[in-house]
């Protein structure tokens, strides 16, 4: 059995106690005998509940991480994975907890709600953090958050409709709509339970509408909740629906210390709020400890005066980078940049506009960022073979 220590930092409430002399303050009881009382000064800010899991992780000097499937985490790949992180100078793990059908990559306990929706993948969760912690990898849980066929199958009422049918995109995939709480608080739960396993962070995915969706939302069917009489046009209120999302589960998350991070579309950074999806990069890094664009060069269209992106990687993130450091010099408080970067081969994007990614390319991207004083990153590959002897921190 999981053991987990609950660590209760008891609040303080106003006391009185007995002024040995000249006492600050005269208190007049109702009990009619006038005593000399002192009173004791709260601190501005009360200490909250803290879950303690009973692991400990030190955040790393700077987060250099590596994508891993729950197949990846509950198989033999796992091993290897471990040691190349201990080869070299990464020192991160984004584990799917939630993948992108809506599979919790493990069986949560039987009495749990989440338990229907939890697949093996990964038979032992709390051993393979224990084996992290071992190894000083610093864990994060990803959560893929609205792309969810499995409840849309479960539940068609949370999702979009085309008809009688739930709708799917050209992949096959259903998505659940951003504006039903229910679909809030159940992501919220799977992230709950990831940080009581051991989880440092939570990485919220796919935290917005379908792609397109401007395009298609008028022809879909969806209930719109607490949204539908907001006096507010379609667009605000997806961009309010998102937004709220990641606030209410900050909010909740706090009690277990658990640091919060979303990753968003790179384009969102140079529009004030893409239109269909939802994403406002500046509202929703409000809300996150880290905001994690996607910038793989093989997803980018010709921004930045870049015909072919794919072969240019270096130029490609930094062009990138300038946009995202200006955006972020307008906030107050920041949140850290991490972006995810491109270490797989876009062959699909045919002959002529892509190129094998291999060291050179792996690197040119991390030097770019690092040049650009972003000096966290995180790494994609799908199937979770990296290249090998890459160099992660070139400047050094």
């Amino acid at each position: 059995m999981m053991k987990v220590a609950m660590s209760l930092f008891l609040l303080s409430f106003p006391q009185w106690e007995l002024a040995e002399a000249n006492p600050e303050k005269e208190v007049s009881l109702h009990t009619g005998i006038e005593t000399h009382l002192m009173k004791r000064e709260l601190p501005k800010q009360l200490p909250r509940f803290i879950y303690d899991s009973g692991l400990e992780f030190t955040y790393p000097d700077a987060v250099r991480g590596i994508y891993v499937t729950g197949h990846s985490a509950g198989g033999s790949r796992f091993e290897k994975l471990v040691s190349l992180i201990d080869r070299s100078d990464l020192n991160a793990m984004v584990i799917d907890i939630k993948d992108d059908y809506g599979n919790i990559t493990y069986i949560p306990d039987k009495n749990s709600p989440l338990h229907p929706y939890g697949k093996p993948f990964i038979k032992e969760p709390r051993k393979m953090l224990e084996v992290m912690e071992k190894h000083k990898i610093y864990p994060i849980a990803r959560v893929v958050v609205f792309k969810d066929s499995i409840l849309a199958e479960r539940k068609p009422e949370l999702s979009f409709k085309e008809g009688k049918k739930i709708w799917k995109n050209g992949r096959g995939e259903a998505f659940v709509s951003p504006f039903q709480k229910e679909v809030w608080d159940y992501n919220v739960q799977v992230a709950i339970e990831a940080a009581k396993l051991g989880f440092e962070e939570i990485q919220f995915d796919y935290v917005r509408f379908p792609e397109g969706f401007e395009h298609r939302g008028d022809e879909l069917n969806y209930d719109m909740g607490d949204y539908k009489d907001l006096e507010l046009t379609d667009v605000q209120k997806r961009v309010k629906a998102v937004t709220d999302f990641v606030a209410y589960a900050e909010k909740q998350l706090k009690p277990y210390g658990v640091k919060v991070s979303v990753d968003i579309f790179g384009y969102t950074a140079t529009l004030p709020a893409a239109p269909g999806i939802g994403q406002n990069f500046t509202k929703i890094s409000e809300h996150v400890d880290v905001i994690s664009s996607m910038i793989y060069p093989s997803h980018w269209t010709s921004y930045f005066g870049i015909a072919k992106p794919d072969l240019v990687p270096y130029k490609l993130v930094t062009e990138y980078s300038k946009v995202e450091n200006k955006k972020l010099s307008k906030m107050e408080d920041p949140p850290i940049s991490r972006p995810w970067i491109q270490d797989f081969t876009a062959s699909y994007l045919g002959s002529g506009n892509y190129q094998v990614y291999g060291k050179e390319e792996v690197e040119a991207q991390i030097r770019a960022l690092n040049e650009n004083g972003i000096e966290e990153f995180l790494l994609w590959d799908a199937g979770n073979t990296y290249t090998p002897n890459v160099d992660y921190t070139p400047l050094n």
